[in-house]
């Protein structure tokens, strides 16, 4: 399972016209899963995500959580981060896990955060054709990868 995290002022997702969400201050969130992911890989992220540390504090040093300055989440499924570039000139998203494994990861990764945040985590519409728009703060974009814990 990996994670682009990116700290944002605002990012919001729209499909076919309509603004399905929409965020201020706080993290925008794209998640791969792999066809090797399990809850082991979801409750490790979310832990990593609730505590990463991406916020300036009094000082400008990039030393307060989400919640410490009340931020918002968007957690947006994105397959694309599974690509493999090693051959060739096309992607290949073989590793990208398909709809039965990778909804149910996504769908319980969200509540989860839901319930580490207290608060409602915005999302696009797994599978969908999104437009995800935002606004990078710094810019500060860091991934993880459940599979790279050294």
């Amino acid at each position: 399972m990996r994670l682009l995290i990116q700290r944002v002022r605002e990012a919001s997702v729209t499909i076919e016209g309509k603004e399905e969400s929409r965020i201020g201050k706080g993290l925008l969130v794209l998640l791969g899963v792999t066809h090797e992911d399990t809850d082991e890989d979801l409750e490790y992220l979310a832990q990593k995500l609730l505590k990463i540390r991406l916020f300036d504090d009094e000082n400008g040093v990039m030393n307060l959580d989400l919640q410490q300055v009340e931020g918002e989440l968007m957690v947006v499924s994105q397959f694309t981060l599974m690509a493999s570039t090693r051959k060739g000139n096309r992607p290949s998203y073989i590793a990208a896990a398909g709809e039965p494994i990778a909804r149910p990861l996504y769908e319980r990764f969200v509540a989860r955060m839901s319930e580490l945040t207290g608060r409602t985590v915005a999302t696009g519409q797994f599978g969908a054709d999104m437009q995800v728009a935002l606004v990078n703060d710094g810019p500060v974009t860091i991934w993880i990868d459940s599979k790279n814990r050294m």
